[in-house]
Order: C-alpha cells, then structure tokens, then sequence
C-alpha cells in the first residue's frame, strides 16, 4: 500500500488489513538469514481508540559478526514515533533523518524471499544497523507506533497477529501482551477470543495481561472491546506543550464524535455506481475476487438506494443506461452481469468515466453519490495523458450536475498512482494502493463503511475564544452510520469552547451542538495527541503532493513540509526514516563514533553528488560539499536539524552551473547561539532533490 491510502484508513478509523506480527532482524548480508526470536513484549495503551503500541523483541545472533537489517511489518494506517535498542545493558535510540527509508534487501541482486515479502506486509518499516553485532549476542529492538483502532457500532478491536512460523522452527522462550484501555464512554465489555488473560475493568478504565511461555504459533492477539450503546456525542481530549516546534498555537486538541442516531435524519439514499477494470491484466484470481466484491455490494444495497455497474477494457459497457432502485428483479440482474464478466483488452479509463458519470444527471441530488472505481493498470487506450484524462474527467462531473464522491483503487504494481490520486481527491474522494491479494476485502469493508451515510459535506465551527487553527482531515469526511468522525487540530485558548457540526441530510442542513474543555496546561499522559496531529496533517499535504507531477516544484514543497512535520513531530512519513546509532543521552561519552571522512559513501542522485561533510566529528565549524553536474543556476538552501528534528539553521549558497561547491557551518542557529555538543542532520536542498547527511559537534 501506498502513502495515500493511510489517508482511507485515517479517515474512516477501518480497513485495517491483516499482517503478521513481531519484528525480523535479518544479518544485513543474506536475505533469508534471521537472528532467532527469544521473546516478545506487546504493550498497548489505548485512549478512546487512539492506541500507542510498543512492540519489543529480544534477538540472538547465531551468525558470525554481521550489521544487521530490522524489518517490522508495521499495520496498515499506523505511523512509527520511536525506534530503540539495547546492547550488552545500554539503550540506543534511532533519530529521524529527512531521507526515505532504506527498503532494499541486504542483498539487492537476490530481492526478498518470497515468505518474507508476505510476511512484512504492505507496509513495512525498514531500519539499518551502522555497528555490527557480534557472534553469540542478544539484541533487544523496540518500535513504538500510534494507530486508530477499527470501530463500528460501539465495538472496537484490536489485532496482533502471531505468525512467525514461517521465519523460524524453534518456539519463543515467551509471549507477553500487556493492554491498557481508558475511555470516557463506559467500557461494558472487553475479552481475548481463545486466550484466558487476566482482566479487569471498571467501566472507564480496563487492564488487560496475558503470557505464554514456550511458543511458536499461538494464534492472533485479538482484543475486543464494547462501549455503551447508549452514549454519543463527542468525546474530546487536549493539551498544551511547553513550546511548538512550528509558528502554530501550543494547545493541540483530538476529539472523536458520532451523531446520536436518535438526533439525527434517517440514512441518506445514495446513488451508487461500481466500475470495475475487465482488461486483460486482470488476471483469475484477480477477477474472482472482484466479482466477489461486486457481488456482496449488491447483496448489500440499502432500500431506496439506486445503483448501476459499469465495466471497461478497450471500450466501457454499463448493465443499465441509467442507475435502476434497488429491488429483487435487479439485484438478480447484477448477479448475472457480474458472473459474466471475464478479463480482456486494453485499458480504457476515460471510457468507463464517460459513460458512468453523465449517468448521475439523473441522481436527486440529495442522495449521496458515490463511485467506487478500481484498476490494475494504466490508461493506454482512449484518454490516457494524465493531464488531459483528469481535465477530461473534471468536465464530465462538472455536467453532472451534483456532488460525486469518487473512490479509486489501485491493485498491484502497474498503476498509475498520479492518476488516481488525482481522479479521487479532485472529486470528493480517496485514493488507495492494494496488493492483488487484497482487493475483494479491502472493496467489501470499504463499502460497508461508507454504505450508510447520515451527514454530507459536514463542516465545523469552532467557538472563537479557543482560537483554532489547522485543523485536520481537510476537508472532513462525510458521516457515516455506526462509524466516527475523528478531528484533530490547534488552539491558543484553554477553557470551554462550543463546536458545531453542520452537514446536509435529505436536503436539509443538520446541526450538532457541542463543547469541548480545552486543557490550558501541559498535561503529560496526552502528548501523543501532537503525534495524531502530525500524522493527520502529513496525510493531507501527501494528498497535495501527488496532486502535482512528480519532480514538480508544487510536489517538492510539499515534500519540504512533510520532512518538516515529520522531523518536528518525530512522526514517520514516505520521506522521512529512522537513522544513527545515537544513545538515549547525546552527550554520552560512549557514543558511537561516526566514521571520518575516507570512510563516507558519497550520496548520489542523477545531478547531485552529495561528499560529506569534513571535519566529522567536528569543532566548531564543518564544511558541507557537494558537485553539481547540470547547468543550475539558483539559490541552494542547506538546512541544519537537531536530535529534536528542528530546523536550527538555514544556509544558502547560489550556484553557477556545473563544479564542486561547499558551504560551513560554524556551530551556531539562526541567532548566532552557539549549539551543544550532539548529533546533527544536514539537508541539500537543490529544489528538483534532496540530499542529507549526518554529523557529529564533539567539543
């Protein structure tokens, strides 16, 4: 799965697809050669469904001395927030570096094993050892990551899947889950399916403890948990940090809020339209498991819905003309175009829009619209610029008339994800990347999400005292039956503040009142609603960035801002990755050198050669140098990050085309302070790449 499609999961607080489970520590040499697993720790703390998970595992070496690789297959739609280790009793904690993670196997030329690949799942976190381990040592590696947990109808679940069979033989010395749940809507009920751990709970607080000794397979770590039916509203939580790494208010504030069904208008009708790729790429299994999903969406159409099924390849075909109400004759109908489809031909993506979307002329425009779109591949037939498909695209909702939401789904490898990033976030929607092996489940919970929808095009107001800003999704989600709308965002104000959520149902616009006590202090326990914040905002500038042609100046600001939400925040992004061997304490005299000059790989991209900074480690000034091989004419900024991930200093060196250039830093931020001894980041910013490196002030 692709960036984007963190933003579906976001969003809706589902789609969480099954993966396994504990991390893999591979010898940084062989691909298929892992450090056996001795034990494994899950803490889990969750706070109205938000939940901060530390995963733990201790490793043993049963190689000759090695520079091991760590790979933890991290759940869909989960941002990673800290990276550890310990050896022979000292703690080690990785910084975050402004450069994409590593993801190459050890060895590059052999790819990964086939069962590794599956096992890491679709998106897997990826972190390089600078020190080598020796023969016969214990490693212990802890990850620590913040998610949604999946939610409907008051029911919550948590899923940590116990599969490392297939990596290893010999069983684990011991399994341990420990979970902790806090909600301020009252906990009726929470258990463990197959396991007898010991629980407690008194309806606003629960704990949960479970350990296995000597096992290998135990079987998914599931936790579910019930709240009262009976309570809705919005429940909030806020806090105030000492000082925001950003020019935004200190105040950040998280709420989770679903409409009392009591309060609000009926289920909305929707008009809805499944167009599904039939070329010839859609391959078997492929197309059984999309028949499968068109399948269960129409046994699953609500009365007073309409629908119509739409199918491409070199041409489009539609079942009807024009989208038919929902009834057994047509239901009927549907099952028996779908079971009739087959894979061939080309790719026709503007034909299978101008055939769909002019249908919705005829919609009443108080339903919800709504177009569920997938393909494997890319538009080599008909309209297949991008540029010119997506204004052609653009036209065709324009005459429609109303308002159409367009969900797009990627399978496999041989899409064009610019494409439908585009398609879906320039009309009302989202975009996601699948394996192949995904599509019938992530299509059929994804529909059951959006199946039921009761507020459209919801808005918020805030109260002005609280002086809100930067609020995020961008823009909100409709609302949707059984499921939450989780917002998070800025304010400068603590105390009470009133919150209206305006949508449209049935034409008419519907209001709920509420309010929220803004924390006017730091309260500690929350701070890990700066993290949800920070993932919430990357999610919605990674929208903007592929809104945009790659390597195109909009796409590289862009870029520039996730780096700089992700290093602020300590919250992973595409761009951004776990780097260095640096200890807990910076200033610990024990600290792992960083190698001298000779020994630095010059970083390479097809302009740029990036050679390092020398002297490193220094004091109290390095000089940063870099060639430049094309005719580049402009300001080049260098931008210096502490352990903190905040820009300190900012540089700037204008070029004059091809040669060697190099710029010095002597120790200071932008005020002229002298810095600490410590670890530094380094940024090359020629606007069409990015280039960094790492550097140590030892005075």
């Amino acid at each position: 799965m692709k960036a984007l499609e963190f933003v579906l999961a976001v969003v809706f607080c589902t789609l969480t697809l099954p993966l396994f489970g504990h991390g893999v520590l591979l010898t940084g040499e062989n691909n298929d050669q892992f450090y056996r697993l001795l034990t494994s720790e899950i803490s889990v703390d969750v706070e109205d469904q938000v939940a901060i998970v530390t995963s733990t595992q201790l490793f043993s070496n049963l190689y000759g001395d090695n520079t091991p690789k760590y790979v933890f297959p991290l759940p869909e739609g989960a941002s990673a927030t800290q990276l550890r280790w310990q050896i022979n009793d000292k703690w080690f904690i990785a910084s975050f570096a402004p450069v994409a993670q590593d993801s190459l196997p050890p060895n590059p030329s052999q790819g990964w094993p086939y069962v590794l690949q599956e096992y890491m799942g679709n998106t897997p976190l990826f972190f390089n050892f600078d020190n080598p381990v020796e023969a016969e040592q214990n490693i212990l590696v802890e990850i620590t990551y913040v998610m949604l947990l999946p939610y409907h109808l008051g029911n919550v679940t948590f899923d940590y899947p116990n599969r490392y069979s297939s990596l290893q033989f010999i069983p684990l010395e011991s399994i341990t889950l420990d979970y902790s749940l806090s909600s301020q809507r009252t906990i009726m009920s929470i258990d463990m399916p197959g396991f007898t751990p010991d629980i407690t709970n008194d309806g606003h607080e629960a704990h949960l403890n479970l350990v296995l000794p000597n096992t290998l397979n135990p079987g998914d770590f599931v936790v579910n948990y019930a709240l009262d039916p009976e309570q809705f509203g919005l429940f909030g939580l806020s806090t105030m940090v000492e000082e925001a790494p950003d020019d935004y208010p200190d105040g950040f504030f998280l709420f989770i809020a679903e409409p009392d069904p009591d309060d609000s208008q009926m289920v909305i009708d929707k008009t809805f339209t499944l167009i599904i790729d039939v070329s010839g790429s859609m391959d078997y299994t492929k197309m059984v498991q999309a028949k499968g999903a068109a399948n269960y969406i129409v046994d699953h159409l609500n009365p007073g819905d309409s629908f119509n099924i739409v199918t491409f390849s070199e041409d489009a075909d539609t079942l009807w003309p024009l989208h038919h109400d929902v009834s057994p004759a047509d239901i009927a109908a549907a099952h028996s175009f779908i079971d009739g489809l087959y894979p061939t031909g080309g790719t026709n993506i503007s034909a299978s829009l101008d055939l769909a979307v002019p249908q919705y002329s005829q919609s009443d425009p108080d339903n919800a619209n709504i177009i569920i779109f997938f393909t494997d591949g890319e538009a080599n037939m008909g309209v297949s610029n991008t540029d010119q498909l997506v204004a052609y695209a653009a036209n065709l909702f324009d005459q429609a008339g109303v308002t159409i939401n367009l969900f797009t789904f990627g399978i496999g490898s041989y899409v064009n994800e610019q494409l439908l990033t585009l398609l879906a976030t320039t009309n009302n929607g989202v975009a996601a990347f699948l394996e192949d092996n995904d599509l019938q489940t992530a299509i059929t919970e994804f529909y059951n999400v959006i199946s039921s929808p009761v507020l459209l095009s919801p808005q918020i107001n805030f109260g002005p005292e609280a002086w809100v800003q930067e609020v995020y999704p961008n823009p909100l989600p409709n609302v949707y039956q059984g499921y939450q709308m989780l917002v998070s965002g800025r304010y400068m104000y603590g105390g009470l503040t009133d919150i209206d959520l305006i949508g449209n149902g049935y034409g008419e616009e519907i209001e709920y009142q509420y309010n929220l006590d803004l924390a006017d202090s730091l309260i500690t326990s929350k701070q890990f609603i700066t993290k949800i914040w920070a993932k919430l905002k990357i999610e919605y500038l990674l929208a903007m960035y592929y809104s945009y042609p790659e390597g195109s100046a909009e796409a590289a600001a862009y870029e520039q801002q996730i780096i700089d939400v992700s290093l602020a925040y300590g919250v992973l992004s595409p761009f951004t990755s776990f780097s260095g061997n640096d200890p807990d304490d910076p200033n610990d005299p024990d600290d792992p050198p960083i190698s001298g000059e000779d020994d630095v790989a010059p970083q390479v991209s097809q302009n740029y050669v990036l050679r390092g900074n020398f002297p490193n480690p220094f004091n109290p000034e390095t000089t940063i140098r870099f060639t430049i091989y094309n005719d580049l004419h402009k300001l080049v900024k260098v931008k210096i990050y502490n352990l903190r991930g905040q820009v300190i200093r900012t540089l700037g060196l204008t070029t004059h085309g091809q040669g060697d250039y190099q710029v010095i830093w002597d120790g200071r931020d932008n005020h002229g302070t002298l810095q600490p001894s410590a670890i530094y980041f380094y940024v090359v910013d020629f606007g069409d790449a990015q280039l960094s490196g790492k550097m140590i002030m030892s005075k």
